[in-house]
């Protein structure tokens, strides 16, 4: 039997009008083929055969398998003009497709952006498993290199992301997660935080994540180091930053570096939960979030030379970029929407579309 699946020769498919008219069955013509069995079955059903019955039906007679017009037909497909790729390179919607990959979109977030953009022009939408395809037809070589570069796991096939290290220390008069409001729980309003550190080379630098388990508006704390004096001095800064009706609860884990849980509650106002011990689902927000982050932040680099500003433009390029979770809305025209502060958040979107309009004309 063949190693890889070929086209039927012209020899071939004599060869089965006549072991067909001898009455050998279809596996049978396959073994003397050395075809597989479900080839010459597929070849006899696409072109008409229809078996011998013992009482023939009226209007319906018997049909062979005639060589020479299945190849006449084999002919005619294999010519026949095909379909022309939706998203071919160097068209209109592969320049908008990789424009918002370069700005680190999933394929997934195109595809919903696209949909919500231009409802009405179907030419300028298309399915994430079409981009993926796109993407993953080009030869290996530098360009697929770029563009795989661009998606969130660097690789030709999607793998469920490592899990870390635990960074767990004995904390003293915490709260548990158990203790948090139904508002926190429920994700009902904004201001109910998760958090955790994004950690660099050697454990040696860290960034501090904060994510809102309603909009998961994410925000970014540049850290000295990774003691908790260090986690206090960040995570005041950028909470700080926030109005008021944005700080209500925190949900970390048990990590050493909020030791100083106590005086960032004092500081800031928010209310620190801590969730129980290997139990990262309590906080698989902030645990998706990380992964995602990685993009930026990719394992083994160094993240202390990060300044705040540079963590704050980061942050504005994540918060643009269209959620699953949200219905593909972006997060941080969520977040000022539920803050009360509509005109801002109409700003945002139109300026995170100018790319697609001024590609479109």
């Amino acid at each position: 039997m063949g190693e890889h699946y070929s086209h039927f020769s012209a020899e071939e498919r004599g060869a089965i009008m006549a072991m067909k008219r001898q009455g050998l069955s279809g596996r049978a013509i396959a073994r003397l083929l050395g075809r597989s069995g479900s080839s010459v079955t597929r070849e006899l059903a696409r072109n008409g055969y229809r078996a011998p019955t013992a009482t023939p039906t009226l209007g319906r007679p018997r049909r062979g398998y005639d060589a020479v017009r299945a190849g006449e037909r084999a002919y005619q497909l294999s010519h026949r003009a095909r379909r022309t790729r939706k998203l071919a390179t160097g068209s209109m919607l592969w320049m908008l497709v990789k424009t918002q990959l370069l700005g680190l979109w999933s394929p997934r977030q195109i595809s919903r952006g696209l949909r919500k953009k231009y409802p009405d022009h179907p030419e300028f939408q298309v399915s994430h498993e079409t981009i993926y395809n796109a993407i993953y037809a080009f030869p290996r070589g530098p360009i697929r290199r770029e563009l795989t570069d661009l998606l969130k796991q660097h690789r030709a096939q999607r793998r469920p992301p490592r899990k870390g290290p635990e960074r767990r220390g004995k904390l003293l008069d915490i709260q548990s997660i158990h203790l948090r409001p139904p508002a926190a729980t429920d994700r009902l309003v904004p201001g109910h935080w998760e958090g955790d550190f994004l950690v660099g080379a050697r454990n040696g630098s860290a960034i501090g994540v904060l994510v809102d388990r309603k909009t998961l508006f994410t925000v970014l704390a540049r850290m000295d180091g990774c003691t908790a004096a260090d986690a206090l001095k960040g995570f005041s800064r950028v909470l700080r930053r926030l109005p008021l009706s944005a700080r209500q609860t925190l949900t970390y884990d048990q990590g050493k570096e909020m030791a100083l849980h106590r005086v960032l509650t004092r500081r800031t106002q928010v209310q620190i939960y801590f969730a129980d011990p290997r139990s990262p689902w309590q906080r698989g927000i902030c645990e998706n979030t990380n992964g995602l982050l990685r993009q930026y932040f990719p394992k083994g680099k160094d993240l202390s030379g990060y300044t705040q500003r540079q963590l704050d433009r980061i942050a504005y390029q994540f918060n643009t970029r269209p959620r699953a979770t949200l219905d593909y809305e972006l997060p941080a025209v969520v977040f000022l929407r539920e803050l009360g502060m509509p005109d801002l958040a109409d700003k945002v979107e139109r300026n995170v579309f100018k790319a697609f309009d001024a590609l479109v004309g």
